[in-house]
């Protein structure tokens, strides 16, 4: 199992100072942001995509720092109701699957997207109850279009030889496990899950439980956690929409791994990833607003670096 790093936090260093700085920390793998949300400060895709030598060029850099990429991302709705928007979402997304397959790399991580409420709404609309009724007509509608959707993506997917790795995430229509066994299941086994911990401790979901739940379906992983503040959720409860700055009154926040969950608990999901057969990377996210990235970075590395196996399975001479 591999300790990796989406690379965004880092953006305002160039690509070679970020590969440099993350070789020397004994990182094994990156996550590259190619547009969307994560952007693309150390990936323009426009710059690689179908050019041989710019890609044999990246190639030389990550092997000058002994690192691999683990997946490109780009986080993005291309299912928003605005066209323009959608279209554009869902051009990043192709070219990103067509990237990732010219590289070498066999997963790309983003988001379902978010439908409207129905088909003249112009918002993406989060539907979290199936009460008054008009709201369990906005969520059939909204599978409807993820569905048709989806299909498609995965066929294009497949034929790119891809894995698509969907970050289950609140304001999104997958956002927890078994929509994301839901959209599984309406389209092909490229469709799985990008398992960010981080979104799901807030609700109240047991992970290694859902590590278990999803199984062959994890294409990869997040590492990074969460605090929750039960003096605040004690209130006001979980769903809660304080700035992220406003860290003393929120009920949760994005913490660097081990300050939400101890060492033991990163310990028991590296084991228990295991146990469902996943050995990628757990590519560290940094969106803890107590600390600089550098220094959650490194912190999130200390721990892993602990948690993770760095060889296979011996034998259970014991067991014979």
């Amino acid at each position: 199992m591999d300790v990796g790093v989406l690379t965004v936090p880092l953006g305002e260093q160039s690509l070679d100072e970020t590969l440099a700085y993350l070789g020397d920390l004994d990182i094994d793998t990156v996550e590259l942001g190619c547009g969307g949300n994560p952007g693309d400060d150390h990936l323009v895709r426009e710059e690689y995509l179908d050019d041989e030598a710019a890609q044999g060029e990246l190639q030389e850099r990550l092997d000058d720092h002994d690192l691999r990429v683990s997946a490109l991302a780009t986080h993005n709705n291309p299912i928003h109701p605005d066209d323009e928007r959608a279209d554009a979402a869902d051009t990043e997304l192709r070219e990103a699957i067509e990237l990732a397959a010219q590289l070498g790399v066999d997963t790309v991580t983003t988001f379902s997207g978010l439908p409207a409420g129905g088909p003249n709404d112009e918002v993406p609309n989060w539907i979290t109850a199936p009460w008054p009724a008009e709201h369990k007509e906005a969520h059939d509608y909204q599978w409807e279009v993820a569905e048709d959707y989806w299909a498609g993506l995965a066929e294009f997917a497949d034929d790119q030889g891809v894995d698509i790795a969907i970050e289950m995430h609140p304001n999104m229509l997958v956002y927890e496990p078994t929509g994301m066994e839901r959209l599984r299941e309406a389209t092909n086994e490229r469709i799985g899950a990008n398992f960010d911990p981080s979104h799901l401790y807030w609700q109240g979901i047991d992970v290694p439980r859902a590590i278990r739940y999803l199984s062959e379906a994890i294409h990869h992983v997040h590492a990074k956690d969460t605090g929750l503040y039960e003096a605040n959720a004690d209130v006001k409860g979980y769903l809660d929409t304080t700035p992220y700055t406003e860290e003393a009154e929120r009920s949760w926040l994005f913490r660097t791994v081990g300050y939400g969950h101890g060492e033991s608990h990163w310990k028991e999901v590296v084991s228990t990833l295991r146990m469902v057969g996943y050995d990628g990377a757990l590519s560290i996210e940094h969106e803890d607003s107590l600390t600089s990235s550098r220094e959650g970075l490194e912190k999130a590395v200390d721990v892993l670096s602990r948690a993770v196996f760095a060889t296979t399975p011996g034998d259970a001479y014991w067991a014979e």
